[in-house]
């Protein structure tokens, strides 16, 4: 009984609950108005269904003043002229996002009808929840009139009171050797480019490293290119991927080859800048677990992406930083910087593609490294052809993000590695730190 009790004592739990009663109340109307008031043409069900809609949202409302955001004030004014409005203004907003945005996205990508519509329930759930905790509910009257937190959200919403140096960081040796692992199938036109470039910017800035290429059994000239390169530069090697091919697999071989404190994956068409490797190898010299770079926030920069995969990408990112409250928006980008513990505290790996992309980041801050984010560059490949699908991998995709998100909720930090606190130096420009998050 004291756990129903604990459980009914989420705020989300309540919600949910109460927007299932709000569903039933719908349908029930619907039931009266077209087989017992028998409106049964085609005008008459409209209209059944526009009036049962409105009256059970004004049903919604009134159960999540009772039930869900207890307190706060009853005057007509705020309730009328402010808190209807914008609680219609949610509730549409999160319909037309499930229909207009997850569904037809979820669909091109092929995801099977039940996934599609639990997916989408789910988010226009998350997305109703967090206007309705941040907007709607909330008494103006409050203290400094201040927005509070969605209750199991806190992630998203930093507060802004919480000093960078607060934060628990793990207490790590400076970085020895700074790996670079480099994916590579058929990239003879794109691999020397990317190699000499990062070799020159580390070696003029006396970084110690290495860079690992995993030739995933290319058909082109991508070997020979690679004997050439690791013949030039003692600090170059290759290895031929002992994997099936794919992207997730050659990675994960280059991952078990690595010799360094840290290691960073880099894609092999010189899309990531050199100079932003540098930016991660200075970084993790700070003393965080984990370096993530975003494309999309200030100081970022994109060239020549295209339109289409620049949109799938924005929903995929969205997708995710509302599943898992995550300031983060760029989860599906590979470029990111890892220290070995991470590597081997976040297996099992199970990702066989580019799902592996979004697998080692979220899986990293579910269990509990630190990370530090920092605007990066991108620019699109000059020769060769993508290999990335996105159509044949937006089932993969989902599956990797709902899998960590189970292990997140359900695993009670099980999985969750144990700080030790320390004081970090605050980090320079635009680096945001995420530092430890409560699942």
């Amino acid at each position: 009984m004291k756990v129903v009790q604990r459980f009914w004592q989420k705020r989300a739990v309540r919600f949910l609950f109460g927007g299932g009663v709000a569903a039933a109340f719908n349908l029930l109307l619907m039931f009266l108005f077209i087989e017992v008031a028998g409106w049964d043409t085609t005008v008459l069900r409209n209209a059944a269904n526009i009036i049962s809609i409105e009256l059970s949202l004004l049903f919604s409302f009134v159960i999540y003043r009772i039930w869900v955001w207890r307190g706060g004030t009853w005057r007509w004014r705020e309730v009328l002229l402010r808190q209807l409005p914008l609680y219609h203004l949610s509730a549409g907003a999160s319909v037309v996002l499930r229909v207009f945005a997850i569904f037809p996205l979820l669909d091109w990508l092929e995801v099977s009808y039940g996934v599609n519509t639990l997916v989408g329930v789910l988010v226009s759930a998350v997305f109703n929840y967090i206007v309705s905790d941040r907007l709607v509910f909330r008494d103006r009257r409050s203290e400094n009139a201040q927005l509070y937190r969605p209750e199991g959200l806190e992630a998203a919403f930093p507060d802004s009171k919480k000093t960078h140096e607060g934060t628990e960081e793990g207490v790590h040796a400076p970085v020895s050797l700074f790996s670079i692992v480099i994916p590579a199938y058929n990239e003879e036109g794109s691999i020397t480019e990317t190699v000499t470039a990062i070799t020159e910017r580390l070696e003029r800035h006396q970084v110690p490293y290495e860079i690992v290429v995993v030739n995933d059994n290319s058909r082109d000239r991508t070997e020979t290119v690679l004997q050439q390169l690791s013949q030039e530069n003692p600090r170059v090697r290759y290895v031929n991927n002992y994997y099936p091919n794919g992207f997730g697999f050659a990675l994960r071989c280059g991952l078990e080859q690595f010799n360094g404190d840290a290691v960073a994956i880099v894609m092999a068409d010189a899309s990531d800048s050199p100079e932003d490797i540098l930016t991660y190898y200075h970084l993790l010299q700070e003393g965080y677990d984990c370096v993530f770079g975003s494309r999309f926030v200030r100081g970022g920069e994109v060239i020549d992406y295209p339109r289409h995969k620049l949109v799938v990408n924005r929903l995929a990112n969205l997708f995710i930083q509302v599943l898992f409250g995550l300031g983060y928006n760029d989860s599906t980008n590979a470029f990111k910087a890892y220290r070995r513990e991470v590597i081997e505290g976040i297996h099992p790996i199970l990702s066989h593609h580019f799902n592996l992309t979004v697998e080692l980041p979220l899986k990293s801050i579910v269990r509990g490294y630190s990370y530090v984010t920092t605007p990066i560059r991108w620019q699109n490949r000059k020769a060769g052809v993508s290999k990335l699908k996105i159509k044949e991998m937006g089932s993969r995709y989902l599956f990797i993000v709902l899998y960590v998100l189970l292990e997140r909720w359900l695993s009670r930090g099980d999985y969750r590695r144990q700080a030790t606190a320390r004081v970090v130096t605050p980090t320079p420009a635009e680096a945001i730190s995420s530092g430890k998050q409560t699942p």
